[in-house]
């Protein structure tokens, strides 16, 4: 069981603070999520916390930054887009915040590919670019004690593999 004032990740949320567990009538956790314009109290019930997970340590946050230039891209593609968006946004839901980090790299790569060749990329990459993006730097903030532009920074630091194999 979580306890107040623990930070976890909420499938469809993201980062959560847990405000408090109410137990009338059924055990409950009151969720505020992190980061949001406009938060809004969530009732999460006890009995499906499986669902949840706690945020990342300080140490696989910084793991997760170190290894970002070696990270493998996601290679799925399915001929139908929305197939592909689907498949993407359950990776962002469900996984670890290694995961969207991941997604991050495979949609710039992506996007980057697509603007190589004078074209403009689909909504879709854009979308899901964004909302991995959000994900993992919400949850990678909370675990650095940091903010999320703070995070960015580290990121835009990194150099890419090309880079490296230079060096």
């Amino acid at each position: 069981m979580y306890e107040i004032g623990e930070y976890i990740v909420h499938p469809g949320q993201g980062v959560c603070l847990v405000e408090d567990v109410v137990d009338n009538p059924s055990a409950t956790y009151q969720l505020l999520p992190v980061g949001q314009r406009h938060p809004m109290r969530i009732s999460f019930p006890v009995a499906s916390e499986s669902r949840l997970r706690p945020v990342l340590s300080h140490d696989e946050a910084e793991d997760i930054i170190a290894q970002y230039p070696t990270m493998q891209v996601d290679e799925f593609t399915n001929k139908s887009n929305a197939l592909e968006e689907e498949h993407f946004r359950d990776e962002i839901r469900l996984g670890s915040c290694r995961d969207s980090v991941r997604v991050v790299k495979t949609f710039r790569t992506r996007i980057a590919e697509v603007k190589a060749r004078n074209k403009k990329p689909p909504v879709a990459y854009e979308r899901i670019l964004k909302q991995a993006s959000e994900r993992s730097l919400s949850e990678l903030a909370v675990a650095l004690d940091s903010t999320p532009d703070d995070v960015r920074v580290l990121f835009e630091d990194i150099p890419d593999e090309d880079e490296i194999r230079q060096n």
